[in-house]
């Protein structure tokens, strides 16, 4: 992942944005999807073996992770700031009443890719993409816009297309 080009990547998810819907609609049909989520879990699996997010950081550079009050508790007591302050200086309130940060990138985001506030960084942080989460099945709908943004995810959904449900 050495040669990551993020305008390609959302070039290449926006011709396979359709075939993606389409691969969403299947999913939501099938009644039982225990073996397509341990799937998921799989091919997250592999493709962060191989994978350096420290290459990227596309995601800290281009989205907002909902920022819940455990977080800013955490967060703010690490950067010795009362969670006011912190939540003045960093957060805004989105469209669906949660907070986010106010600006992309990241504001912790080094010029390194490396996060400043790594070990207590947002849960929404820690479990990005998603792709590990145990009923996949239910947040894969919303889980297409980030393959405009994480590689692995795109990868993900590629894969599902083309090797396992081939009318794709």
């Amino acid at each position: 992942m050495n040669d990551f080009d993020p305008k390609r990547l959302w070039e290449l998810a926006s011709n396979e944005e359709k075939a993606n819907k389409k691969l969403v609609k299947k999913i939501k049909f099938q009644k039982k999807n225990a073996s397509f989520n341990k799937l998921v879990r799989e091919l997250h699996e592999e493709y962060f073996k191989e994978t350096d997010c420290l290459q990227c950081a596309n995601c800290c550079k281009n989205i907002s992770p909902i920022i819940y009050e455990k977080d800013i508790q955490r967060i703010s007591k690490y950067l010795k700031m009362r969670p006011a302050i912190f939540t003045e200086r960093y957060l805004n309130v989105d469209e669906e009443g949660d907070y986010v940060f106010k600006n992309a990138p990241c504001p912790f985001l080094q010029s390194d890719n490396f996060c400043m506030i790594y070990e207590v960084r947002p849960k929404s942080c820690r479990e990005y993409p998603h792709t590990d989460h145990k009923n996949f099945d239910h947040i894969i709908e919303k889980s297409i816009k980030n393959t405009f943004i994480c590689p692995v995810v795109y990868r993900i959904f590629k894969r599902l297309r083309f090797k396992h449900f081939k009318e794709f």
